[in-house]
């Protein structure tokens, strides 16, 4: 006599394809990530990038730095550029007004009415350098404005 199994219960998740049990599925959330934990398998190399990157973008001014799946994103209002880590570059994602012509400039795309998105790939901490820093202070000064979002202002009283 065979023996009926019982199914399972719970689902492969189909972003991470993490097992999760059904008990958990209002818990787990592979969406929510940490820098560290997006950084923790690149090489040195990528890691003394990553780190000067990040020193960089934040002597900018204020901002939101924060990891949202496999991307860590800069944000004013809206966000002006992102990194993601993979095994043998980091992709960095910026958005200008303009389209930026440069032997540097992997990919170019619209991101949106506003927004050109452009890819720049980086392998070694002496590559965030001009003119990748003064495109990303660029995109920095611009987001507001690019995104239509404004900061608020007080209103005036008269």
């Amino acid at each position: 006599m065979s023996k009926k199994l019982k199914p399972k219960s719970g689902y492969e998740c189909y972003h991470c394809k993490q097992w999760v049990e059904e008990k958990d599925r209002k818990e787990h959330n592979c969406w929510t990530t940490t820098e560290e934990k997006l950084t923790e398998d690149l090489s040195e190399d990528l890691i003394e990038a990553w780190e000067r990157l990040r020193e960089t973008a934040s002597e900018f001014g204020e901002q939101r730095i924060y990891a949202s799946h496999k991307s860590i994103m800069f944000s004013r209002q809206a966000c002006y550029f992102f990194v993601r880590p993979k095994k043998k570059v980091l992709e960095v994602w910026f958005f200008l007004g303009r389209t930026v012509k440069s032997p540097l400039i992997r990919k170019t795309q619209p991101s949106s009415k506003t927004k050109i998105a452009h890819l720049v790939q980086i392998t070694h901490r002496d590559q965030v350098e001009s003119p990748l820093t003064g495109w990303l202070l660029e995109a920095f000064k611009h987001s507001d404005r690019l995104s239509g979002r404004r900061r608020l202002q007080p209103a005036r009283r008269g």
